[in-house]
């Protein structure tokens, strides 16, 4: 009868403040618990609450408050998922300018497999011109752009707010770096300041589509024109949930998200698995060069997590065939994601980003096209350091999204799927999005950027190198146990240039060479 143990209390509590008129006022708490009570023993939808009427509650009260004392109480600074606490109080002090040394050496293990490093010079390079870029721009693209090494990376007005568009952009401009539409379009608040626009088009071309939701090359012109907009990327697929399309409700698809989406207010916004625009290599890579002469001859290139290994290298015989190149190749891993994505997808579907980004590497210089074809690097990137082992695995630059997110001033309360976040950063509703001060937070976003590629550059010069673009695998060693390590170069297999059309029978993936087809993704028998 224990269970029952509310009833006793509740009638004796409600018995004694009617009896002494002082306390007589707190009834008005007393019997509402006592019926709440009442109520929890004679349903019978929850077993829990129909054993243990009312405490059972106090249970959802502590699952509900679990997240906030577990960050903020019980975890360490290298705990936290997915990212640590040291790397979120990293760029918080980046983002807000303050010091950001840590004293007393490394609280990482360097015995163990969390530790790696990238290798320092005797003789340290001095002066170099920290204001190099990255051209992007095949010899087929007339108008090239030159990138910064860390842009920020794809998130869509619609998973984030107004307010969180408008001062990452303002950023971006006060930055001279850019700024990733994402899917959901270029929206009223990426045009307010003017920072330099990546447009993504997903598989439901918003922005540019027709009343069916196929690709519209009249709307796409227009506004692909734009000077603000210096690039197209076509996203496949992404680090969250790759090969899934995705669903905006119909309650959450305002007028200003309708509008810039080019959908109806009201009705889901759906973003199919796959393009309707092609199907196959040929078609995606004639695509694209349609899409760089309806921009007036930007840079044009693809977004992906990576999947099936043969469905690159058919992308890389497509381009062989055709003579037609991509400008770009912007590599997700599997452990990227800002929005909402199905457990499934996130836990156990895609390639990380190490092994995905080496992958597309091996792919481009194998292939003789990496001189021609630049790669990027997006998923999980929060530092210097990050961005330095990037480059060492064949990255030209690279893009970060919920580091961004943090200078916006995320908590990573996980509620971005619930239009709930209490920063006002992934939400539509206007009462929390009102506490995201559109420029404080842009000169945050700002002087983050800016301190992550000064590291950037202090790590280059102290081993030596006059460019983060020298960076090698051999620079970057990882342990394997805690008694031996080597360098990226021994555990992983890089292509000598030209290999897969000279010897592919002699590298590791020959057999997915094989199987790949320029005329179709699907494997060849």
């Amino acid at each position: 009868m224990g269970r029952w143990i509310a009833f006793p209390i509740l009638l004796a509590v409600a018995a004694f403040a009617a009896w002494w008129g002082p306390a007589r006022w707190t009834l008005l708490l007393w019997v509402p618990l006592l019926l709440l009570a009442l109520y929890d023993a004679l349903q019978q939808h929850h077993s829990l609450r129909r054993n243990f009427p009312l405490i059972a509650r106090i249970r959802w009260l502590f699952e509900a408050l679990r997240p906030f004392l577990y960050a903020y109480i019980v975890e360490s600074p290298l705990d936290g998922r997915p990212f640590a606490r040291t790397e979120r109080d990293l760029v918080y002090a980046r983002a807000k300018g303050e010091l950001d040394s840590h004293p007393f050496g490394t609280e990482l293990d360097v015995y163990s497999d969390e530790y790696e490093w990238m290798s320092h010079s005797i003789a340290p390079a001095t002066g170099p011109d920290r204001t190099q870029r990255v051209l992007v721009g095949s010899p087929q693209c007339a108008r090239p752009y030159a990138a910064a090494p860390l842009n920020i990376s794809a998130m869509s007005f619609g998973s984030l707010g107004a307010n969180a568009i408008e001062a990452l952009n303002r950023g971006a401009q006060m930055g001279n770096f850019y700024h990733d539409t994402g899917e959901g379009g270029f929206s009223p608040y990426h045009r307010i300041h003017g920072g330099d626009i990546v447009w993504e088009l997903g598989s439901g071309y918003f922005g540019c589509r027709d009343d069916d939701g196929r690709f519209d090359p009249a709307r796409f012109r227009d506004t692909a024109q734009n000077d603000q907009i210096r690039m197209i990327e076509i996203k496949l697929s992404q680090g969250a949930k790759p090969g899934h399309g995705g669903v905006l409700p119909g309650p959450k698809v305002s007028s200003e998200i309708a509008a810039t989406r080019g959908v109806r207010e009201g009705h889901d916004c759906i973003s199919p698995a796959s393009h309707s625009a092609f199907s196959t290599p040929i078609e995606m890579i004639l695509w694209a060069a349609r899409l760089r002469e309806l921009s007036g001859g930007k840079p044009v290139g693809i977004k992906l997590c990576v999947g099936q290994p043969h469905e690159i290298y058919a992308v890389m015989k497509a381009m062989i065939e055709t003579g037609v190149r991509l400008d770009f190749i912007v590599v997700d891993g599997a452990e990227g994601g800002t929005g909402a994505a199905p457990v499934e997808f996130s836990n156990s579907i895609g390639m990380p980003l190490r092994e995905g980004l080496i992958f597309v590497r091996n792919a481009l210089v194998g292939c003789g096209l990496k001189e021609e074809i630049k790669v990027a690097a997006s998923g999980k990137v929060h530092s210097g350091a990050g961005l330095a082992m990037n480059c060492a695995l064949g990255a030209d630059w690279s893009n970060a999204a919920r580091a961004f997110m943090f200078t916006l001033g995320c908590v990573q309360s996980l509620k971005c799927h619930t239009d709930q976040c209490p920063t006002g950063v992934a939400t539509q509703d206007p009462g929390r999005q009102r506490g995201l001060v559109v420029e404080d937070k842009a000169e945050r976003v700002r002087r983050f950027q800016a301190a992550t590629v000064n590291a950037l550059w202090d790590i280059s010069s102290a081993m030596g190198l006059e460019s983060p673009w020298q960076i090698q695998p051999h620079h970057l060693h990882e342990r394997l146990n805690s008694a031996r390590s080597d360098s990226i170069d021994r555990i992983y297999k890089f292509y000598a240039r030209g290999v897969l059309l000279e010897d592919p029978g002699s590298v590791a993936g020959a057999r997915y060479w094989a199987m790949a087809r320029a005329d179709s993704f699907r494997a060849a028998l």
